[in-house]
């Protein structure tokens, strides 16, 4: 996904590449996946982005260079790319830069409708949610004793759990879900995405 937004910098070179991504961790992790292409240009970054940048930076996380955009000129950037908040993409914030194409990185971008509701023209479907052998990692190395399972195949990762020796159940099997009504549709948290979490989520 991060090759087809360098691919437009490259098609579009006087059009600014604004992406919204949520402030903590999706930004940083778009910002090093485009260093890891080779993408060594500067980085233009919201305000709302600065301190948990900086924050990764101190605990010796690479980002490579990065400029706020409050200290920039936007009718020259074109040709750069911008990280911001989603709610910024169609906020006044984003009309000031030179012919802009709007990104969006999100799981969410996979479902085109989505896409276009937000009025994203360049959707990157980067998604922060675990797969199978993430989950299976993930308790391994948490050492948990015990495991909390939420939504997907639930039954799935209870089993492997069992067969690992770890005490399993389902979340709703502990009187915190809705069983029996059907499962609504997540939403998108309006602060960012949620760093972590107590419970595991099957994608299985």
């Amino acid at each position: 996904e991060v090759r087809r937004l360098l691919d437009s910098v490259r098609l579009f070179p006087e059009r600014t590449h604004i992406v919204g991504a949520y402030a903590l961790g999706k930004a940083q992790r778009v910002m090093a996946l485009l260093r890891e292409e080779g993408f060594s240009d500067p980085i233009y970054l919201h305000g709302a982005m600065e301190k948990l940048t900086d924050l990764y930076r101190r605990e010796g996380i690479p980002l490579g260079e990065t400029v706020k955009v409050v200290a920039a000129e936007r009718p020259k950037l074109g040709g750069r790319i911008v990280i911001c908040p989603p709610s910024a993409i169609q906020d006044l914030w984003s009309r000031k830069f030179p012919d802009p194409v709007t990104g969006f990185a999100s799981g969410w971008m996979r479902v085109r409708a989505r896409a276009r509701q937000k009025g994203v023209e360049l959707p990157l479907v980067i998604s922060d949610h675990s797969d199978w052998d993430d989950l299976c990692r993930t308790i391994r190395d948490t050492g948990a004793g015990e495991v909390w399972v939420t939504h997907g195949q639930e039954d799935a990762l209870v089993h492997w759990c069992g067969t690992q020796g770890i005490r399993a159940k389902p979340l709703h099997m502990l009187g915190y879900g809705d069983e029996g009504e059907a499962e609504p549709e997540p939403r998108e948290p309006a602060g960012g995405e949620a760093p972590g979490s107590t419970t595991a989520e099957s994608a299985a």
